[in-house]
């Protein structure tokens, strides 16, 4: 009987082909948007953990100034690190794995006939046990790179791409403006970032190699901070900045001169606030889903006073209430399942399309997927009960009598 009824909608709803797919429109147009917000929203999320991950787990960025939002702050008085804040940092904190000293300076590789700009690292071996990388072809910096500054240094792989295309640079020499450095190795690829930047795009020097020869300065300007396993980050946070008080000379009262960044607290904010915006921009959208079922009501109750006759022929012929309200109710449970799909179908196409402009992951969440289905059928049954009832409670004989 149920199936029945369902074959008897779906022929309703084809005769009138067109009625039937504007009186869906606004259900489409609110799945369709749901399902781009939350794609969007999840695409978004994993690119923000991937980008961080990429820097490291566990990890502490210490850098000279103030941070504020967008923006660093430097004055006269802010010192940048020295060898000896970096080794009071790992040897005296607890809970730090190694605390890696970086410099660096935008320059130019030459090789041959051809030129790559790109970040030159001044780092040590800890830098990349800090973040987590290693050396795909060739060998680390070895006691003697580190402690003389040999020009000497590790290419990433878009460096490796740009200057060597496919083959082996290990052994090969390039300049770093007027420093001769030989190759001993290549980074592994982290991949691309989601947001504009390349992990990749980097070589790594000793920082000594880059304080000699090419800043002239003895100044470190960050030091990355891994957290050992079983430590909280937010406390290791805590001894870092009191410490660096404490060597800085900074009063009690007085605003650091420098920052501790922790990266999962960054990740777990950005995060927060991603989802809440996701949130907020899903429920904006789902609006349009109440004004496709008040669309579908408005049709059905149309439908309604145009097959009044109809409905006074089964009436009369023994038809039961329960059974017209029944027949009312599937056909709206069919339009707004038929716009469901199409909004599923059209809002994964433009979260699709979108996520490839945006350069973020196309990320499906099956149960959200579900939901907005069942949420789009909720709204035809709802808003399609009114007009079954009133087509239900008919009188046979004034129906009969309609022209």
């Amino acid at each position: 009987m149920f199936f029945e009824t369902v074959k008897l909608s779906i022929r309703t709803i084809a005769r009138n082909a067109l009625r039937s797919f504007l009186t869906v429109l606004g259900v489409v147009i609110g799945v369709g948007a749901v399902v781009v917000m939350v794609t969007l929203g999840e695409g978004t999320t994993t690119a923000v953990t991937t980008e961080v991950a990429k820097l490291g787990t566990n990890i502490l960025i210490v850098s000279p100034g103030q941070a504020g939002p967008g923006i660093q702050i430097f004055t006269a008085a802010t010192a940048q690190f020295t060898a000896d804040d970096v080794e009071a940092i790992e040897n005296q904190v607890q809970g730090v794995a190694v605390a890696a000293p970086t410099s660096g300076r935008g320059l130019t590789a030459i090789y041959g006939n051809l030129n790559h700009a790109m970040q030159v690292t001044g780092t040590d071996n800890r830098y990349l046990a800090a973040r987590g990388w290693s050396v795909a072809n060739g060998r680390e910096f070895n006691d003697a790179d580190i402690a003389g500054g040999g020009p000497v240094c590790l290419l990433g792989e878009t460096v490796r791409q740009a200057l060597f295309q496919d083959t082996d640079p290990v052994g090969e020499t390039v300049r770093l403006r007027d420093v001769p450095c030989k190759i001993i190795g290549v980074l592994a690829k982290k991949g691309a970032a989601a947001f504009g930047q390349d992990p990749d795009d980097v070589i790594l020097v000793p920082l000594k190699m880059l304080q000699r020869r090419i800043t002239g300065s003895p100044n470190i300007s960050t030091v990355f901070v891994a957290v050992a396993d079983g430590y909280s980050t937010s406390e290791v946070q805590a001894s870092v900045q009191n410490l660096l008080r404490e060597r800085r000379g900074i009063g009690i009262g007085e605003r650091d001169n420098f920052s501790v960044t922790d990266m999962a607290a960054v990740t777990s904010t950005l995060t927060t606030v991603i989802g809440a915006l996701t949130g907020l921009l899903s429920a904006i959208a789902a609006i349009s889903l109440l004004v496709g079922g008040i669309g579908i009501m408005n049709i059905m109750l149309v439908s309604v006073t145009e097959r009044t006759r109809e409905i006074g022929i089964r009436l009369a012929i023994g038809a039961d209430a329960r059974q017209v309200l029944m027949q009312f109710l599937v056909e709206a449970g069919v339009l707004s399942l038929f716009g469901g799909v199409l909004g599923v179908g059209l809002g994964l196409s433009l979260a699709a399309l979108a996520a490839h402009f945006l350069n973020v992951p196309f990320v499906v969440n099956p149960v959200m997927v579900v939901v907005a289905f069942a949420f789009s059928a909720l709204i035809g049954v709802t808003f399609g009960y009114f007009p079954a009832r009133r087509a239900a409670r008919l009188d046979p004989i004034e129906a009969l009598r309609h022209e």
